[in-house]
């Protein structure tokens, strides 16, 4: 099978159709950070950096040729809920509107598209999937999440499955069993420097947080401080479940038991990308610290992916 990639990001998509079988002949983004790590992680993907509606279609298909496959996650910040309530940019949301024309050139049997939950009350939600089926193409949708997947964070997303040729096969029920914990992503203590937690330059609200966290476990327990927004379940989280959703900016902190009392760190990039599915082989050559954490956050889990590709083309 060969698939196109749009607003690929850094590969993740493509990481796990490509361990479904997936020959990745072409990705497209306009982030050079995220093209130049696709390039890093795909050798052999002619990768394009560029803003969609700057590329001649047509050319690309005469380029790269035929695809079984198209992958899509179209900008999703203007439908997700961490933008409060921030004024939505429609020319962003619109964005997805490039899957119709992608497949209305290359024509491949299969399509899957990914976005947040949220994106489902946009007003043209429903426009998208009928011009879809317009091309036709039988279009199913789900909610997953990346926990049920073995992967160490919960991250519900949706996914929107088209098959040219008959109803599509959806990702089945997942039994119910052990999911991957926090703790099962963190390096060994040592390995990243710590701070005090307890300073006299530290916010009150973290101190508040820290608190609350001490409260429930005692000091002697490692927990998550969550930073950054409205946090309902008090602002941290222990170790023994799965992170909480990662987003493009730095808010997850280690509180642990130390000598002189408990120290904090910030969650480090190898360890959020082992959060969000990535094999341990998968490079992250390029940008700042903040840069990294910001990729990762706009990524998609690989092994979601992986499972979604196999049942849309099962036999």
């Amino acid at each position: 099978m060969r698939g196109l990639d749009i607003f690929s990001g850094i590969g993740g998509s493509s990481a796990g159709a490509r361990d479904a079988g997936v020959d990745m002949i072409a990705a497209i983004d306009m982030c050079p950070l995220a093209t130049e790590t696709y390039r890093a992680n795909f050798p052999t993907t002619h990768v394009v950096t560029s803003r969609l509606e700057a590329i001649d279609v047509n050319r690309l298909r005469r380029r790269i040729g035929a695809i079984d496959i198209l992958l899509a996650s179209p900008e999703c910040t203007n439908h997700s809920c961490a933008k409060g309530a921030a004024p939505r940019d429609e020319a962003s949301r619109a964005t997805a509107m490039y899957v119709v024309k992608y497949a209305r050139i290359f024509k491949p049997r299969w399509l899957v598209l990914e976005n947040v939950v949220h994106m489902r009350p946009w007003s043209r939600y429903d426009d998208l999937k009928r011009m879809l089926e317009e091309l036709g193409y039988n279009i199913a949708e789900q909610v997953l999440d990346a926990s049920d997947f073995g992967v160490a964070q919960s991250r519900k997303r949706l996914f929107i499955v088209g098959d040219r040729t008959r109803r599509p096969k959806l990702v089945g029920a997942k039994r119910p069993g052990r999911r991957r914990t926090v703790a099962s992503v963190l390096d060994p203590v040592g390995r990243w420097g710590t701070t005090r937690l307890l300073r006299r330059t530290r916010a009150k609200a973290t101190l508040e947080r820290a608190r609350r966290g001490f409260t429930a476990l005692g000091r002697s327990v490692g927990f998550l401080l969550v930073y950054y927004g409205s946090d309902g379940a008090g602002g941290w989280q222990p170790l023994d479940r799965p992170l909480r959703t990662i987003t493009t900016i730095d808010r997850f902190a280690l509180i642990q038991p130390g000598r002189t009392g408990p120290e904090m760190r910030m969650l480090q990039v190898p360890e959020l990308r082992r959060a969000m599915g990535f094999a341990e082989t998968f490079s992250l050559p390029v940008g700042t610290r903040r840069d990294r954490v910001r990729l990762l956050g706009n990524g998609v889990c690989p092994p979601v992916m992986k499972k979604v590709v196999e049942a849309l083309t099962a036999d």
